[in-house]
């Protein structure tokens, strides 16, 4: 009698969410991948260009410009929002590069938008108002709402494990480091920034300031404010509509 055969292997079960999460770092790393090259290619052609005497004297009056203007902003005493509906500011970075001032970029890396179209999530203060002034033409800001704030989370949240750009998609890594502030998972992380809890200052250490997607005719690419018809300054509750545009 011939022998029987011998029955075939169960196959492993991997649930759905884990070959999502799998599959959405794969993309990431790829993304990844393809920015830092663009990146050494566009370092590689800067290194090659050679600037003329004039570029070098234009980008001089430029700074020094915006060093005067930064200082005429800052003596502006302009009220900062107090109210319970705007205790928290999204600020985005739209512009500049080289026709910046030392101390405006300084200003600006404290805010930690070290690059045009990043965005951070901030609490409203005269202090933080004061600083806004000063960098004005450079960034544009608001009053979220809960949607903005979870859309920008679920949808570009990254955190730094390790000295890695880590995708904010798994619960354990926010419990891993926030769970002494009883903030165990993502939707902990939004209601504490739309509410702007006690340890608010924790959960947008926790985050990585955003980035953002360039919002094309969104912008006019004027550094008038807002209200005089520019992109720079406070739009108060429409900067919901960017928001949208650029996540």
């Amino acid at each position: 009698m011939a022998a029987e055969e011998a029955p075939a292997a169960a196959l492993t079960y991997i649930p759905e969410v884990v070959l999502k999460k799998r599959k959405n770092n794969e993309q990431w790393a790829i993304r990844r991948k393809l920015q830092a090259h663009e990146r050494a290619k566009r370092l590689k052609s800067e290194s090659l260009f050679i600037k003329k005497p004039e570029q070098f004297i234009r980008e001089y009056r430029d700074k020094e410009l915006d060093l005067i203007q930064m200082k005429t902003r800052g003596k502006l005493r302009r009220r900062a929002p107090m109210t319970a509906e705007s205790k928290l500011l999204f600020v985005i970075r739209i512009g500049g590069k080289n026709d910046m001032h030392p101390k405006t970029r300084k200003l600006l890396y404290s805010l930690r938008l070290r690059k045009i179209f990043s965005g951070v999530f901030v609490k409203a203060s005269e202090g933080m108002m004061e600083i806004l002034q000063k960098v004005e033409p450079y960034v544009t800001y608001g009053y979220p709402n809960v949607k903005s704030v979870k859309d920008l989370i679920y949808k570009k949240g990254v955190v730094k494990i390790d000295k890695e750009r880590v995708p904010l998609t798994d619960n354990n890594i926010v419990e891993q480091e926030l769970g002494q502030h009883n903030i165990i998972c993502i939707e902990d992380i939004v209601n504490e920034i739309a509410n702007v809890g006690k340890h608010f200052k924790a959960v947008t250490s926790f985050l990585c300031p955003f980035t953002l997607n360039n919002p094309e005719k969104a912008l006019r690419g004027k550094k008038k404010r807002f209200e005089d018809g520019g992109d720079s300054g406070n739009r108060e509750d429409r900067i919901n509509e960017l928001i949208s545009k650029m996540n």
